[in-house]
């Protein structure tokens, strides 16, 4: 019994961390980002997503925006997260409308998920769409640290 206990020890701790993950803090109010844009010169990355729908989206965020590598390249934006949930109860009726208008703006066909870096001016620098769900995020950094 002890063997089996030390053969399988070293798996279950595996998957544990001395760090948690650091959070980052996205923004709701577009005129709030492009506010804090202005004021710190940076550009906005804006978020879209169907958080209670989207399998791409919620693979996205374990593997992209929960990771340190996206935390230390989140500090170079002001970050707008736009939810277009299916649930509508998940978000108030002014923040549903506000998202609505946004997804309108700066996400006319409609594609989840979306990354768009807006200037400090609300001109769109750049576009990246959809996840493939494999882990690979390589190509979302490389956007992240080409467009910050």
């Amino acid at each position: 019994m002890k063997f089996l206990l030390l053969f399988f020890l070293p798996f279950c701790l595996l998957g544990q961390t001395d760090t948690p993950i650091k959070e980052v803090d996205w923004l709701k109010n577009y005129d709030s980002a492009m506010h804090i844009s202005k004021e710190e010169n940076k550009n906005v990355l804006v978020y879209f997503t169907g958080s209670d729908w989207c399998p791409p989206c919620k693979m996205l965020k374990r593997d992209l925006f929960d990771t340190d590598e996206f935390y230390e390249l989140s500090k170079n934006y002001v970050l707008l997260y736009i939810d277009i949930p299916r649930n509508r109860d998940l978000l108030s009726t002014e923040q549903w409308e506000h998202n609505q208008a946004l997804l309108k703006k700066l996400n006319k066909k409609g594609v989840f998920p979306l990354l768009t870096v807006l200037s400090p001016k609300g001109k769109v620098v750049n576009e990246y769409s959809g996840y493939g769900m494999t882990g690979e995020i390589s190509y979302h950094l490389k956007f992240l640290e080409k467009n910050k």
